[in-house]
């Protein structure tokens, strides 16, 4: 009997990588079309526990697997081609990075006599992502003598992006011509009984709560403590009971989950903390809670409390998020250990809620939100401002719903101007905070599950990635997209550049208008379009957000009036709560 061609052990090599992928719970593969990657292409078509998206930009790809994870927490593939295609996964490997997103990248690449000859499409990729991934391997061209090892590597790269610390893994594949073969005359190494994975990875990295932390923070039961609660919060019922037991507020990021309509909650600490008499109150100890703020007020307000303040962070994966290098005490452990380490020292009941200190806050967040309901709401002075599209978005989002933030104003004014309210989950590529790949990160996720699913954006991030919209519309989904078309880059108006530089330079490198009718660039990829001239006509959209089908809705602002409205807000915010 003759040995099986090369053609024939890469296809049994990418078999077991499919098995051993799904045998991880791996559900999502996400592939940009490609020659060189045909081998595996082929094997997840075949594998019926994975469900394969098409994306025809890879970069595009990568950000629509990103959007997997999210929805799911387990990694997805997403499968490249050699040469440039696989450059284009960076920026969704970075933000998965930084996320931690769990995520696997598979590029094909050519053979070793391919390499540094100048064959087509190729580059070299081992090591292309650098310290981006959690994890990183080039197993060459398979081979028999191998086999051993299939069923470890494949296990591998689902334990270390869905491990201890979630993120990217780049497996590298070098495939060899022809592309197309069978594994049926081999016969491939059996896997763990019970359809188990071959690596069973498990634990975290803070084994519980450190003792000398919990006993710390109950002693502050009932004193002018405070919890800042961002994403990753973990579980929201604990933590708002602990929060209401101790008698502390909660500044809650929509991120967070925590952002409900219970009385420790306070949604508008960014206008708060604008105002001086607020900025002046000075908490006795912090707990934080998940990833930080998008607002700068409320960042730069904690790193401006004087150093006898304890600032406890609880950072499960150990990445340090403490941007003003004001924290005291980084605890590695999940959220719900600390919480239920603190909760067991304390009375049950809510005896805390009465205390002083938090009806302060309760106040002032009360004042805050007439404010905002006068002026942003159906009937306001500003009801399709920026601020108000936001407040609408989250508000009208139908319950079940997620709501995808882009990373520039829209996650602020969410962030900023957003009523509390259950049943919705807010999120936002912030692990580094760029405008690309938002509409592919949205994608994932109303892919995943088929949730309702909102996209809020601006103009220029909607450009950045309108590829991705390609076949969306024949895709079984519930996306809403909104767009807010200030005709350029919003956010840069708030900054010193604006004021300090003339207006021409300041539009050629900041303020950038395309000048382009997004309401046709998104006709042109066969999707309804809105174009959102009145309040009703908002509120309409975002109630649709459940029905079947992508639509996309346009939402006319001036960048200069959209600095005056907040401003007008800040302002009526400051007055309405003097003399609190």
């Amino acid at each position: 009997m003759s040995s099986p061609s090369g053609a024939e052990v890469q296809a049994a090599f990418c078999e077991v990588l499919a098995d051993e992928w799904a045998r991880a719970g791996i559900t999502e593969a996400v592939v940009a079309p490609g020659s060189r990657s045909t081998p595996l292409v082929m094997a997840l078509d075949a594998e019926p526990r994975i469900r394969v998206h098409v994306v025809l930009d890879e970069r595009c790809a990568g950000f629509v697997a990103l959007g997997l994870g999210l929805a799911t927490g387990r990694p997805a593939v997403v499968a490249t081609t050699s040469g440039t295609a696989s450059v284009e996964l960076h920026p969704a490997i970075v933000e998965a990075s930084y996320a931690g997103v769990p995520l696997i990248a598979a590029t094909a690449d050519r053979p070793p006599e391919l390499q540094r000859v100048a064959a087509p499409q190729t580059i070299d990729q081992e090591g292309l992502f650098g310290r981006a991934v959690r994890w990183a391997l080039s197993p060459g061209v398979a081979e028999l003598s191998s086999m051993g090892s299939w069923r470890s590597v494949a296990s591998r790269c689902a334990a270390e992006a869905g491990g201890r610390s979630p993120g990217p893994v780049h497996i590298n594949l070098a495939f060899r011509e022809p592309l197309i073969g069978s594994s049926v005359d081999i016969e491939i190494p059996p896997g763990r009984p019970g359809g188990a994975p071959w690596h069973d990875s498990t634990g975290s990295v803070g084994a519980g709560a450190p003792e000398h932390v919990t006993d710390l923070l109950r002693s502050y039961a009932g004193a002018n403590g405070l919890i800042v609660a961002g994403a990753d919060a973990g579980d929201v019922g604990c933590l708002l009971d602990v929060a209401s037991r101790l008698g502390w507020p909660v500044l809650a990021d929509p991120r967070s989950g925590c952002r409900v309509a219970e009385r420790p909650v306070i949604a508008t600490a960014d206008a708060l903390l604008r105002v001086p008499t607020m900025a002046a109150l000075r908490p006795d100890v912090v707990l934080r809670v998940g990833a930080p703020w998008s607002s700068k007020v409320v960042n730069q307000w904690l790193g401006t409390l004087p150093s006898d303040v304890p600032q406890v962070l609880v950072d499960p994966h150990y990445a340090w998020r403490d941007p003003e290098r004001s924290a005291s005490h980084v605890v590695a452990t999940d959220p719900e250990v600390l919480l239920g380490a603190i909760a067991k020292g304390l009375p049950p009941g809510s005896e805390g809620e009465r205390s002083e200190w938090l009806g302060k806050w309760v106040a002032a967040e009360g004042a805050a939100q007439r404010v905002f309901q006068a002026q942003l709401g159906p009937d306001g002075l500003h009801s399709l401002s920026e601020p108000a599209v936001a407040r609408a978005a989250l508000a009208g989002l139908p319950d079940g719903g997620q709501l995808v933030m882009s990373s520039s104003m829209p996650v602020r004014d969410v962030e900023w101007y957003g009523a509390p309210r259950a049943g919705v989950r807010a999120l936002a590529n912030r692990g580094v905070n760029g405008i690309d790949g938002v509409l592919s990160t949205a994608i994932g996720l109303a892919v995943a599950d088929r949730r309702p699913t909102l996209a809020l954006m601006g103009d220029l991030a909607f450009l950045y990635d309108v590829g991705a919209m390609l076949w969306i519309a024949a895709r079984e989904v519930a996306l809403t997209v909104v767009v807010v078309d200030n005709d350029g880059g919003g956010i840069f108006s708030f900054l010193p550049q604006a004021s300090m530089l003339d207006g021409r330079r300041f539009e050629r490198y900041w303020g950038t208008p395309h000048g382009l009718d997004l309401g046709a660039v998104a006709q042109a990829y066969g999707v309804q379009v809105r174009q959102i001239n009145e309040r009703p006509e908002l509120d309409a959209l975002v109630s649709d957000a459940a029905k079947p089908g992508v639509r996309v809705g346009i939402v006319r602002s001036d960048r200069a009036v959209n600095v005056e409205i907040h401003d007008h807000l800040h302002a009526s915010v400051a007055a309405a709560i003097r003399g609190l």
